[in-house]
């Protein structure tokens, strides 16, 4: 029998919740909430009753009984380095979401109102790959500053997704094969992912790798120095720079990359420049990935929502097709995966993690 789940996968104005029987959606639908509801809450775990009672009413209102549910499933948030998989929520893991001074990150509400409804029922909350798992060869931590290693925050849910259905699709399995994956979302990470481990990647929330719709990607490093320091900026705002005013943003006004995108192909010289700009180095850190690989690349997976725009994944295509096949899933499937983590659990096909 299949069991069902509710997936809870909270944005920072929005949260989408979907239930799931099996494999099968039965029910998908996106809560928006105003910035003015938001701004009311401190810290970003105090929305967890204004939330939790939002989806409460949703489902109520489309006759979806919670307690019918064999599972609730979380998006992952800012916890401590953890190798993939799925993990069960406990008390250590809810600690570190609502300490505001380890990070805040609308992703931490996710455990936090999967473990209120699971408990209100008596069932068991799970979360799956979160933005910090971290597989990373200890080579590839060093950056040349011992006081500033590299870290693993990326799209670890979806990046793993993509290359486990890789994988299945031809007929192997993920631990077999070598392929690198780049996600193009409002961030853009790029895998090296080595017999089921992902031993190198960009920290795609914080400031490495190509540039994206938001994200400022690898900046010259002194000059950075000297913006920080030029007392034109304070902290706060030299982090926007970087993540969220960053890319297509701080280049075009915009991170609607189909606007960037339609603006190129209309003849927009500077919309093409930035857009192709970013597929470069995309392109750039794909062949870096390979070197990682030994160039023993099975497959380059492009994801991610701007991998449905054919301009940028047939630039990128020209520029390293030679390395090996390439593999377009465009989307996010994330909460489709989130169920896969946990009917692998359920399932028997995984054991599950404890969040330590």
């Amino acid at each position: 029998m299949n069991q069902k789940l509710l997936i809870i996968n909270p944005g920072s104005t929005s949260t989408k919740i979907a239930v799931y029987e099996g494999e099968k959606e039965l029910f998908e639908e996106t809560l928006r909430h105003t910035t003015e509801e938001i701004d009311k809450f401190k810290h970003i775990s105090d929305q967890e009753d204004f939330r939790t009672n939002i989806i409460l009413k949703v489902l109520k209102d489309n006759n979806i009984d919670v307690k019918q549910m064999d599972a609730i499933v979380g998006r992952g948030g800012l916890l401590k380095p953890i190798v993939s998989g799925t993990y069960n929520v406990n008390d250590v893991m809810l600690g570190d979401l609502k300490d505001p001074t380890k990070g805040e990150h609308a992703s931490n509400l996710g455990a936090i109102i999967a473990n209120k409804i699971a408990t209100s029922i008596g069932k068991t909350a799970y979360i799956v790959d979160p933005v910090v798992v971290d597989e990373m060869e200890e080579i590839a931590r060093l950056s040349g500053a011992p006081e500033l290693p590299r870290k693993s925050i990326f799209h670890a849910l979806n990046q793993k997704a993509v290359a486990k259905r890789y994988a299945k699709e031809n007929s192997k399995r993920y631990e077999d094969v070598n392929v690198i994956v780049a996600h193009m979302g409002g961030g853009v990470s790029v895998g090296a992912h080595k017999k089921g481990k992902i031993v190198d990647v960009n920290n795609a929330l914080d400031g490495e790798g190509a540039f994206s719709p938001e994200r400022s990607g690898g900046i010259p490093s002194g000059d950075l120095a000297r913006m920080c320091f030029s007392g034109k900026y304070t902290l706060q705002e030299i982090l926007k720079k970087i993540t969220g005013q960053g890319g297509f943003v701080a280049y075009l006004g915009t991170n609607d990359a189909r606007v960037v995108e339609k603006a190129a192909l209309e003849g927009d010289e500077k919309s093409k420049l930035v857009h192709d700009a970013m597929g470069y180095q995309v392109a750039k850190d794909i062949g870096a990935a390979a070197a990682v690989l030994n160039g023993e690349v099975d497959a380059i997976i492009l994801t991610g929502g701007m991998a449905y725009g054919k301009p940028i994944v047939n630039l990128i295509s020209e520029k390293v097709s030679f390395i090996a096949p390439i593999v377009v899933y465009p989307g996010e499937d994330e909460m489709l995966a989130l169920a896969q983590g946990v009917l692998r659990v359920l399932n028997g096909e995984e054991q599950v993690k404890e969040y330590k």
